[in-house]
Formats: C-alpha cells, structure tokens, sequence
C-alpha cells in the first residue's frame, strides 16, 4: 500500500474525524467567546486581559489554535490533491506555503498566550 506523507493522517477515516472534532473543539471557542462578549457589562483592555491570564483560557486557545491548524491542513491538502493534479510542483509549493503560514501562526500563538 502506498502512503502519501503529505496527509495529516494517512488515513481518510483518521483525517475524516480529526475534521469533525477540531470543527467542534473550534465551534466552542467560538462560541464562548461570542458568549463572554454579549455578558460582559463594559468592553476593556483589563477584562480581556484577565480572561487570558487564567490557565484554562490559555489552554482553551491553543487547543483552538492546534484544532485551526489540523482542520486548515486537511482542508488545504484535501483540496490541493483534488483539485491540482495535473501540475505537481505548484501543489508541492502551496502545501509548503500553507505549512509556513500554519506553522509560523502556532510559534505566534504559542508567543502570545504563554510568552515563550
């Protein structure tokens, strides 16, 4: 069997999954946060502040963040491998591209919530 190194998984069912959860991981993030903007009495640097100081919140993000991650690479390399079949070389340098995009948004992440 011949297995493309490129896939996030190497299985579609894997892949299928991963997709599914990481909609649902980033469907509550969101919706969290749609919820804290509407209860919030008064929008402020401090409150926003003191939201992400607290671990959970920390952790809460970068599971977001690596959930993005997964669900955009599956996306891209899903549609990248249907839909540019014909010409190799600018599929392998949008994969790449996408790669740097994505990898560069998890070290800004990573800065940004834990000061690393």
């Amino acid at each position: 069997m011949v297995k493309n190194i490129t896939s996030f998984t190497g299985n579609g069912v894997a892949d299928w999954l991963v997709q599914r959860v990481s909609a649902v991981i980033l469907a509550a993030y969101t919706l969290f946060l749609v919820v804290w903007f509407l209860a919030l009495p008064e929008w402020s640097y401090e409150a926003w502040s003191g939201l992400f100081a607290q671990g959970w919140m920390k952790i809460f993000t970068v599971l977001a963040v690596l959930s993005f991650v997964a669900h955009a690479w599956i996306g891209i390399w899903t549609a990248t491998t249907d839909y540019l079949k014909s010409n190799t070389a600018v599929r392998i340098l949008v994969q790449l591209a996408v790669i740097l995009v994505l990898f560069i948004y998890l070290i800004v992440t990573f800065d940004a919530v834990w000061g690393v």
